[in-house]
């Protein structure tokens, strides 16, 4: 993997911090390059008043902020998300003070701490080893978001089936639980320009959190596209998707749309639900929330949302379990992957047991 940095490096706290994080880096087999359209992992140093984005030249490029904050740092997310959000990144770190304190914030609105255990000057290696740690899923993650559409949906399909109308059901049902977060206003924070990049670059017209999928028959499956409200999920080609595949000389999820529908792109953990019903035969349905159940099994790593993977995790978990067609797993710091017969037996059986709060560690 090679890796850059962009933006403001002079400061000394933004110094001292670049030299350590690309030493550890390089320690890992990582190679800096100076260009920064070289590079898959850009690391974007800004200061907290000055949130300045990094313009991707492809979705396979990860970006993660890290900015300075010089005064009280006492709500973090209430403080740093929308900066990671402003600076459209993929991870932010907020470095407090003088301090080898450095706070990473994730999109799943996550939050955790590494400390050096003293200001910056007397933070040694194992500072930066901990934050290397932290950063690796992210700088050895592969991206699958991009979607090949082809406009052969059946005309019988363009109003939905069965399958379809569980999908709009169970996101009424997230909704009256709480479980599912209206969408992020991007258009508070954002400029059009950048609202403007976004959209060409991974077809997003807001953010919002969890999916909902179900399948059609033994090569198919109905699935929410990214960014759409889930409790009003209502155009078949728009709002619910039809994925028959993965092209992976490509790095796609082939969709089947109706024709002259304008298509969203279908939600990013496509892959991972993909690789569980191809393996699965009798899985009928997946739920994704951020949230979280005690005593479950879950993911070594903190993988993106989105990433090979990720997706490749999860679906080792679920094969692993008792029953994969009633497996639960804890996707790290990030929520859960549900799998069930259908939406309504996931639910049923999980009625009651699903926590808002994801435990962050």
């Amino acid at each position: 993997m090679r890796f850059s940095f962009h933006g403001q490096t002079d400061h000394r706290t933004f110094a001292w911090f670049a030299d350590g994080l690309r030493r550890a880096l390089e320690n890992h087999g990582h190679a800096f390059v100076e260009a920064t359209d070289e590079a898959s992992l850009v690391i974007n140093f800004f200061p907290e008043a000055s949130p300045r984005w990094f313009r991707r030249n492809g979705q396979a490029v990860f970006v993660t902020g890290v900015t300075r904050i010089d005064g009280p740092f006492e709500r973090p997310l209430e403080h740093g998300y929308p900066l990671l959000v402003k600076s459209l990144s993929n991870l932010l770190i907020a470095l407090v003070g003088g301090e080898a304190e450095a706070h990473f914030l994730t999109p799943e609105q996550g939050h955790y701490v590494v400390r050096g255990g003293g200001t910056i000057s007397a933070a040694g290696e194992g500072f930066f080893e901990a934050v290397y740690e932290r950063l690796s899923p992210l700088a050895c993650s592969t991206l699958v978001v991009d979607n090949v559409l082809v406009p052969d949906l059946p005309e019988a399909l363009w109003g939905g089936d069965e399958a379809t109308e569980s999908i709009r059901r169970a996101g009424r049902r997230l909704a009256a639980m709480e479980l599912l977060p209206a969408p992020f206003p991007i258009t508070d924070v954002l400029e059009p320009e950048v609202i403007r990049h976004l959209q060409r670059l991974f077809g997003i017209g807001g953010l919002s959190y969890g999916n909902l999928s179900a399948r059609r028959d033994g090569h198919s499956f109905w699935m929410s596209a990214s960014g759409v409200d889930k409790s009003r999920l209502e155009m078949v080609g728009r709002d619910i998707l039809l994925v028959t595949g993965y092209d992976r000389a490509r790095g796609a999820m082939t969709l089947s749309v109706p024709p002259g529908v304008t298509s969203r792109r279908v939600s990013v953990d496509a892959i991972e639900h993909w690789m569980i019903y191809r393996e699965h035969p009798e899985v009928g349905a997946i739920l994704h929330v951020h949230g979280w159940m005690e005593g479950i099994p879950c993911t070594a790593f903190n993988y993106p949302c989105g990433t090979y993977e990720l997706a490749g995790a999860v679906a080792d978990m679920v094969r692993e379990a008792e029953d994969p067609a009633r497996a639960v797993v804890g996707l790290k710091n990030h929520g859960l992957t549900i799998t069930g017969r259908s939406l309504d037996e996931i639910f049923e059986r999980t009625e009651g047991r699903i926590l808002r709060s994801v435990p962050m560690g």
